[in-house]
């Protein structure tokens, strides 16, 4: 299929020859450019990956209307692959999109994989991230979420500046590839605050109302970002299966790449 000829609002782009139905892919954080999902550890060589690049998002351009309205995207890419019913792949933020979709349009959404999602504000939890830190952390990733809770960007430059200083905090290690890894994926402050505008004051109770089809939560046992208790509650509240990679942060598929391309596997050719 020639993406290009697609005639969307957004960029698309794909990963991998697998056979079957693509899957719809959400990056995340929020509106990062998605070229940091790499190859996805190979996932798209089980099935065709399909990212959807959001609005906001440097191929794309312009700004998000928020995550709730862009789920009208999801389902304008679906319809221009042929899709009634569809999968989808969501990481961190683009696990809203996601949930989005599935409230808003659920006939459409056959399941989902939701990747490292922040999750206590859907699941109340508050974050167990210092415990977790007092655990294991290295100098580097205290520093990092200590700066989570003070960096307050008013400019792009700050913003830039402060994405860099956290970046530690979302792996579980600190070494070369992770430090190589944090520099890919272009983020903006101004796509970043678009993407929480005009949000229904109902759409945390709306997606606790949904009745949600199959779906798959996966956690890392070191992610700082979004801690480890929110995530399971998060899972419960949905009714989703659970796994929690070990030794692992935010990326799986960089820090974790054949547990975590193993588990996609999985749930992408199991039982319907």
């Amino acid at each position: 299929m020639n993406l290009d000829m697609l005639a969307l609002p957004f960029a698309v782009t794909a990963l991998g020859d697998g056979v079957g139905d693509p899957v719809i892919v959400l990056p995340g954080g929020p509106c990062r450019g998605p070229e940091y999902l790499g190859d996805f550890a190979g996932v798209g060589d089980v099935r065709p990956l399909i990212v959807l690049h959001p609005r906001g998002t440097p191929r794309s351009g312009g700004l998000s209307r928020g995550w709730w309205a862009d789920a009208s995207d999801v389902i304008l890419l679906a319809d221009a692959l042929g899709l009634s019913s569809f999968d989808v792949i969501a990481h961190s933020a683009g696990t809203r999109l996601a949930l989005a979709t599935a409230a808003q349009f659920t006939s459409r959404v056959g399941s989902m994989a939701l990747i490292t999602p922040p999750a206590s504000w859907l699941s109340g939890t508050p974050s167990d991230a210092e415990s977790i830190a007092e655990d294991w952390a290295t100098a580097e990733a205290r520093e990092a979420l200590a700066a989570m809770t003070t960096d307050d960007p008013a400019t792009e430059s700050e913003f830039r500046v402060a994405f860099r200083r956290q970046a530690p905090a979302s792996y579980a290690r600190w070494t070369a590839v992770e430090q190589a890894h944090a520099t890919i994926g272009a983020v903006s402050l101004a796509s970043a605050e678009a993407w929480f505008i005009d949000i229904p004051p109902d759409a945390t109770d709306r997606i606790r109302a949904t009745s949600h089809p199959r779906a798959l939560v996966v956690a890392g046992s070191r992610d700082l970002l979004t801690g480890v208790k929110p995530v399971a509650d998060y899972a419960s509240l949905l009714g989703a299966s659970y796994t929690l990679i070990e030794d692992c942060g935010h990326y799986p598929w960089i820090e974790q790449p054949e547990t975590f391309r193993h588990r996609l596997a999985s749930w992408l050719t199991g039982p319907e």
